[in-house]
């Protein structure tokens, strides 16, 4: 793997998104926008419940627009033949696969860091936290759904196909996750299941910091969802196909 060919990919892909102002402002401003509807929803009941649902939401939503982002545009690259030519280079799987994750990761930083701003300041979102932690916490979740959409991509032959897989990885993971019900009111095969599931993390990480100034076992649920995107990475990498055929 080389740093300069990562750089060079994730610097292209940024190019790419940055001539495209109609999908760069849907990608900062849509978590933004659904954090304050979720909040007018909320504004005739007690602030609480929107206090309670928000922290877990600026984990998922990143994750699931990162995910829907990364999966289309690679197999889009893949379909057009870019993918093949680029291959074609001195550029490994790895370098492709790291620059991808690099340049949307970016973008997922911009992203997230605008909503957690609006959330904290505009729609009087209360953490008793780190701030720091928090956009940490959801900047990894974002980086988790752009590794998870890159693997993805390589198994599906169509855009149509790619969004396909949100009911199959994503929703289940947002049922699990501790947002509907808590974790440990799952039936036991249901809360095994959200044990091996990287929103899980996420949302249980998030939650404490908007709770509680003590951030123990954050650290542990940070550790675990960095190394979700250490095998999402790995495995997209591995399984990269040059093109659809």
């Amino acid at each position: 793997m080389s740093i300069r060919i990562t750089g060079a990919v994730a610097a292209r892909v940024l190019t790419q998104v940055r001539r495209d102002p109609r999908t760069l402002v849907m990608l900062l401003a849509v978590p933004s926008l659904l954090m304050a509807l979720l909040w007018w929803l909320y504004s005739a009941t007690p602030m609480s419940l929107f206090g309670r649902i928000a922290p877990a939401l600026l984990a998922l939503l990143p994750f699931i627009l990162m995910f829907l982002v990364t999966s289309v545009t690679t197999l889009r690259e893949r379909t057009s033949g870019t993918l093949e030519r680029a291959l074609t280079t001195p550029m490994g799987k790895l370098d492709l696969v790291a620059g991808y994750g690099l340049a949307f990761g970016l973008i997922a930083l911009v992203q997230t860091s605008i909503a957690i701003a609006v959330s904290t300041t505009w729609l009087g979102l209360d953490l008793a936290g780190s701030v720091w932690l928090f956009t940490l916490v959801a900047v990894l979740d974002a980086f988790a759904g752009t590794a998870l959409g890159l693997l993805v991509s390589a198994f599906a032959r169509t855009e149509f196909q790619a969004v396909q897989f949100m009911p199959v990885l994503i929703v289940p993971q947002i049922f699990l996750c501790g947002l509907l019900v808590p974790r440990e009111q799952l039936p036991g095969a249901l809360e095994a299941l959200s044990n091996v599931l990287p929103l899980s993390y996420a949302a249980r990480a998030m939650n404490t910091l908007s709770t509680s100034t003590s951030a123990d076992g954050v650290g542990r649920d940070i550790a675990v969802v960095a190394g979700f995107i250490v095998v999402f990475i790995a495995l997209g990498a591995a399984t990269l196909r040059r093109r659809t055929q």
